[in-house]
C-alpha cells in the first residue's frame, strides 16, 4: 500500500474484531516505531506489548473511551482490543523533547498498524498508578500512553468540518471525525488569516 494512502486511511478506531494479531506483525510494528525520531537521539522509549487475552482484560477497565460519546464510544464485550502497545519512558533519560519522541513513536506505531490493516486508538485518558501496578512496571519507567489495537469492527470517516470539531455516531454506528479545512490551515509563505 502506498505511504499516502496508509496516511489517509488511518482513523482512530474503538470497536475491534476479536482477532489476535500475530507476534510477528506487533514485533515489526514496535521494530519501526523505535527508528522514530528521538531528540538529541537519547531514545528514552520503551515499550510493552500486551497481546495475552486474559491480560488484556485485565487491562481494559484502567483505559477511558471517547466521553463525549457516552456509553456508544466504549467498546463492549467482544470489541475490546486484542493488544495493547504501552509508550514507557525512562525517567533518567527523560529531557525537554521527550513528548515529541512520544508523539513520533505513536503516530510510527498507528500507521504502521493501519499498513496491516489494524486499527487503532492513542490513549491518555488511561489510569497510569493502576497498570504501573497490575504489570509491574518499575518506578524507573514512567507509562505516558498507550496504543490500543485490533482489526477494525468499525467504520470511521472523516469530513470537512462545518463550525464544529466534534466527533460523532450517526444511525448506522459510523463514526465521523470533522477535520479542519486545507484552506483553513495551510498558508505559504505568510500568515493569511481573515479579519
Amino acid at each position: 500500500m502506498d505511504t499516502m494512502d496508509v496516511l489517509y486511511a488511518r482513523r482512530t478506531i474503538r470497536k475491534f474484531t476479536q482477532e489476535p494479531i500475530p507476534k510477528q506483525i506487533l514485533t515489526r510494528i514496535v521494530e519501526v516505531a523505535r527508528l522514530s525520531p528521538a531528540a538529541m537521539n537519547k531514545q528514552p522509549l520503551r515499550f510493552l506489548v500486551i497481546d495475552d487475552p486474559d491480560l488484556c482484560a485485565q487491562v481494559f477497565p484502567y483505559t477511558h473511551w471517547a466521553r463525549s460519546l457516552g456509553p456508544a464510544g466504549t467498546p463492549g464485550e467482544g470489541e475490546r482490543p486484542t493488544a495493547y502497545i504501552l509508550i514507557l519512558v525512562e525517567t533518567e533519560m527523560e529531557g525537554p523533547w521527550t513528548a515529541h519522541d512520544v508523539g513520533a513513536a505513536a503516530q510510527t506505531i498507528m500507521v504502521a498498524a493501519q499498513n496491516h490493516r489494524i486499527g487503532t486508538c492513542w490513549m491518555a485518558s488511561i489510569d497510569r498508578k493502576a497498570l504501573g501496578e497490575l504489570l509491574g512496571i518499575p518506578g524507573k519507567y514512567r507509562l505516558d500512553t498507550l496504543v490500543s489495537m485490533g482489526y477494525p469492527d468499525e467504520r470511521s470517516v472523516y469530513e470537512d468540518e462545518q463550525g464544529d470539531v466534534t466527533y460523532y455516531k450517526d444511525d448506522q454506528g459510523t463514526m465521523h471525525i470533522p477535520k479542519r479545512r486545507l484552506e483553513d490551515i495551510l498558508w505559504y509563505n505568510q500568515i493569511q488569516e481573515e479579519g
